[in-house]
């Protein structure tokens, strides 16, 4: 596959993957599949280890145009992510790859090793227009390589240099180690956080979203930030019908005490391949539930498992969809949740002099010699 390059594997006794499943990638005409070597341990497959490789992309910030979310530019350092969220959407971007929506989207990260530069490079461009860049959006920004690798939040060093708005979402509690940014830039008004949390329930989360953080360590980071003065929000993502739905009141509940000041929803959709991974992962860990959810899910989408169509995909339709919409509203106003956020300001940008740039160069080198 041109353009890529292993750069290491990490280590492979993480806890377990989303799915073990990799379907065959719709747009590959070939599709290979490994017998089982007689040395394989007869009670699982094999260790799947994290291979990552090196992402050439020439550039950082990716435009967006859909009504559905609130930003025109985002900036995600990682493709595919190793949290391993089963229902996630943005698995079959992986197909374009040439990789697999299944486990391959765990395993096979692509690394943009050049994002701080490349994004320091956009934000010096004279026709750049200062504005809100939301990290993440596709794949998760603080996915646990980024705990050895740093590219977040050299990123976020950028930002803050340049004072540009940054909004990032996260399912990771290690966002909480880049708090002293995400302060510096919420001191003029130009930083957001969003926690995304789908379930309190601890094993639910371990089976869902396996490499994610806990629910527990989710909220003490968002209390971290918090306490930095950080404005931090939370996202019910997604919520799953008849699964998860009814935890709506307790998971506002707990961000309000976790320093929270907004909060928003999301309805799960299952685009393909993603349906058929959910519906196998329901069979495996939930069958007793797994008719009830799936018939929840096409109550709210029309018949479908999925609807791309902007202004419903995220909300869904039809009378259940509207009891979600109900529940949260109610929990929302209860917890002082119902508030929008304020707008993040671009008003404190600036264009570092070239010295300054020439420094902060010479800094960056640095810090790699010593490494």
């Amino acid at each position: 596959m041109a353009g890529r390059e292993s750069l290491a594997m990490s280590r492979a006794d993480l806890p377990g993957r989303g799915t073990e499943a990799n379907p065959p990638n719709r747009y590959e005409p070939w599709h290979v599949e490994l017998e089982p070597d007689e040395g394989d341990d007869a009670y699982g497959p094999p260790a799947q280890p994290t291979v990552l490789y090196r992402d050439t992309s020439r550039s950082i910030l990716a435009e967006n145009d859909s009504p559905d979310v609130g930003f025109r530019f985002s900036l995600n350092p990682y493709r595919g992510c190793e949290h391993g969220c089963v229902y996630c959407y943005a698995r079959p971007s992986h197909e374009y790859l040439g990789f697999s929506a299944g486990l391959d989207f765990e395993r096979r990260i692509m690394v943009k090793e050049n994002a701080p530069e490349l994004l320091r490079e956009a934000l010096s461009a004279p026709c750049w227009e200062p504005q809100v860049v939301a990290l993440s959006g596709n794949t998760d920004c603080y996915q646990p390589i980024e705990r050895r690798l740093g590219i977040t939040r050299r990123c976020l060093e950028v930002f803050a240099e340049f004072r540009n708005p940054v909004a990032a979402i996260t399912k990771s509690a290690l966002v909480a180690r880049d708090a002293d940014l995400f302060a510096e830039l919420a001191r003029d008004g130009a930083a957001h956080v969003l926690f995304s949390v789908t379930t309190l329930d601890p094993e639910l989360a371990r089976r869902m979203e396996p490499r994610a953080a806990r629910p527990d360590r989710k909220l003490a980071a968002m209390r971290t930030l918090a306490d930095a003065g950080v404005p931090v929000g939370v996202m019910i993502g997604p919520v799953i019908p008849g699964l998860t739905d009814a935890e709506i009141p307790r998971i506002l509940a707990a961000a309000a005490d976790a320093g929270a000041r907004s909060a928003s929803w999301v309805l799960l959709r299952l685009p393909k391949p993603v349906d058929e991974l959910f519906e196998g992962w329901l069979a495996e860990h939930y069958p007793e539930r797994r008719a009830r959810v799936l018939g929840r899910i096409r109550e709210t989408r029309e018949g479908r498992l999925s609807d791309a169509k902007f202004g419903r995909r995220m909300r869904g339709q039809g009378e259940y969809a509207g009891q979600i919409a109900a529940l949260f509203a109610v929990a929302a106003r209860k917890h002082g949740l119902d508030r929008h956020p304020a707008p993040l300001s671009a008003a404190a940008f600036r264009r570092p002099s070239r010295a300054g740039e020439q420094l902060s160069l010479l800094w960056q080198n640095a810090k790699k010699r010593n490494a």
